[in-house]
């Protein structure tokens, strides 16, 4: 029987490396309290919490602050090795790390940058990126007065129309990365890992624009995201340029 661990969780509604964490936790088999943030404001909430840095997911377990879906993962085989996140054969972990920082180092930005692309350009779907969350004001007063923090996390985001365009290019080499590393054993075995956490909600992310949906969902790399988190708030409607999706499309498989 497994102690009771003390665990909060600080969080973005829909945020994919929020998500990660959340789901290791619950892997783990530990209760956490979730609080939800809101973006940018969050910043200053994390500082006033104790937190060293601003970004989440930001977890208090057992009176240590830990940052980072990759440090956090690390915590918690620490803290309950059970099931590991992280392979003890060496060549094996090896292999999950590189993915894993690759997920959180390369991926992740990519996801929020097209996410914020979009939403600047319509954040009506922000309801339902806010699903499920408690953000101490109403979900529709919060979206109705959101432009001003969409513009600005789109800018802090780089999420500008070049980069994403260029994003949106680099996306089926994207994709065909994460579907190698499933054909190798790397991701999508039997018991999931860190790497599987890490990359499979930000191509979740991505799934949740409609304009993205269809294309991804064809590849391995859309089947682990499901098979990983197949319930994630958000819904956008078809918003980017279609002229931006062409490389995505052209590259879809039949």
């Amino acid at each position: 029987m497994f102690r009771r661990v003390d665990a909060k969780l600080y969080v973005i509604p829909a945020s994919h490396p929020s998500r990660t964490t959340m789901m290791m936790l619950e892997a783990k088999g530990i209760a956490f309290k979730r609080v939800d943030l809101m973006p940018v404001v969050s910043k200053g909430m994390l500082r006033a919490a104790g937190f060293p840095g601003i970004t989440v997911p930001a977890l208090k377990i057992e009176g240590r602050k830990v940052q980072g879906s990759r440090e956090i993962a690390r915590e918690l085989d620490r803290l309950r090795p059970d099931p590991p996140l992280l392979p003890s054969d060496p060549a094996e972990r090896a292999a999950v790390e590189e993915a894993e920082v690759w997920g959180d180092a390369v991926l992740q930005p990519i996801a929020r940058r097209i996410l914020w692309n979009a939403l600047r350009r319509d954040r009506r779907p922000l309801v339902s990126y806010s699903e499920g969350a408690r953000l101490g004001v109403p979900i529709g007063l919060a979206v109705k007065t959101g432009q001003p923090l969409v513009m600005l996390s789109a800018r802090l985001n780089g999420a500008d129309d070049e980069a994403v365009r260029a994003d949106l290019a680099a996306l089926p080499g994207i994709l065909q990365r994460i579907d190698d590393w499933i054909a190798e054993g790397v991701l999508g075995g039997e018991q999931l890992n860190a790497a599987d956490y890490q990359i499979a909600t930000s191509v979740r992310l991505l799934m949740t624009l409609q304009d993205l949906r269809e294309p991804i969902a064809a590849r391995p790399a859309g089947e682990l995201a499901m098979r990983v988190a197949p319930e994630y708030a958000g819904d956008a409607p078809p918003i980017l340029p279609p002229a931006w999706l062409e490389p995505l499309r052209a590259t879809a498989p039949a």
